[in-house]
């Protein structure tokens, strides 16, 4: 009997491996998530952080924020549950501190910023507004708590709105990170698109808790944090599928869950332009180098001679 084998596809082709994010042109679609790689060069020691697409730093507010109280991080099945409550050292130290040892690598940085209402954050992208050019785009993290009595910014279709535009006088491309907990993500998409975000950031973490039995307590001293992981993978690709088929020219960078090669081309496949790379980065701290290498030989394997190709590839269009 003879047994029929697939066709051999060539590896010794060359995979481009520049993307696009809007006007932000990328070396590759793999960036660490914001978070996760420090406000600095804490990843440096294991990865070149020139040789990613971008690095995108801990988000900052426009003053010092002592974050919460420990403990701070507690592992899941599937992921963890993080209660860091957005420590930093303000705008200012960070550009002064960290950002030049930062550029020095050669990296291109993406500067994330927070604020508790819509002047904090203003006042944050006026800090950015003269950084220097090697910050290629701030990202303006919706998903953190707020005095406007709607929870998070991201939920609120009319306050992401309020600070997107608050924040064009930062003078350079903003991606607008949201949550997955809404109950018509395209919608506030548009919104934030609409009051001036060049990208889309999709997403953020999930609210989680865990208690302990013995202390009957919550683990994390925050008490409830944020789930992270492949645990929300599949919520991730979903939120990107469905704003890529709402929004087809807005670009959108994917994250949640990806440790893996074969987790980014998903996730662009969905209808991302790039990706990040986020509580992997905590297990393997060159967890961006090893996926967009997997990403590559993925490529190859399967005949894609440019990563661009994959994006939007499951709405039967490239």
């Amino acid at each position: 009997m003879s047994i029929r084998r697939r066709p051999s596809v060539s590896t010794s082709n060359v995979v481009d491996s520049t993307v696009r994010v809007g006007t932000v042109a990328l070396a590759n679609p793999v960036m660490p998530a914001s978070g996760t790689a420090g406000h600095g060069t804490e990843l440096h020691k294991y990865v070149d952080l020139a040789s990613l697409g971008a690095v995108v730093v801990k988000s900052l507010a426009a003053e010092p924020w002592a974050g919460n109280p420990p403990l701070r991080v507690h592992q899941t099945p599937a992921g963890m549950i993080n209660s860091v409550g957005l420590q930093g050292p303000g705008v200012a130290r960070w550009r002064a501190d960290e950002l030049p040892a930062l550029l020095a690598t050669g990296a291109r940085v993406v500067a994330s910023i927070w604020g508790r209402g819509v002047d904090e954050y203003r006042r944050a992208a006026e800090l950015l507004a003269d950084a220097p050019d090697g910050v290629v785009a701030v990202e303006i993290n919706l998903s953190c708590p707020n005095l406007s009595g709607h929870g998070i910014f991201a939920q609120s279709a009319v306050d992401s709105a309020a600070v997107i535009a608050a924040t064009e006088v930062v003078g350079r491309p903003r991606w607008a990170k949201l949550t997955p907990m809404v109950t018509d993500l395209p919608a506030i998409a548009a919104a934030v698109v609409d009051a001036g975000a060049d990208a889309l950031t999709l997403t953020n973490t999930v609210p989680a808790m865990s208690i302990d039995p013995e202390t009957r307590r919550p683990r994390l001293g925050g008490g409830a944090g944020g789930l992270s992981g492949p645990a929300i993978h599949a919520v991730a690709v979903r939120a990107v599928h469905d704003c890529r088929a709402a929004l087809p020219d807005v670009p959108i960078v994917g994250v949640g869950g990806i440790a893996r090669g074969v987790d980014a081309v998903e996730m662009m496949m969905a209808g991302a332009q790039a990706v990040q790379v986020g509580t992997a980065n905590f297990a393997d701290p060159r967890a961006c180098a090893r996926v967009r290498d997997e990403m590559v030989e993925w490529c190859r394997t399967h005949g894609v001679t440019s990563m661009s190709q994959l994006t939007g590839a499951a709405h039967g269009h490239e």
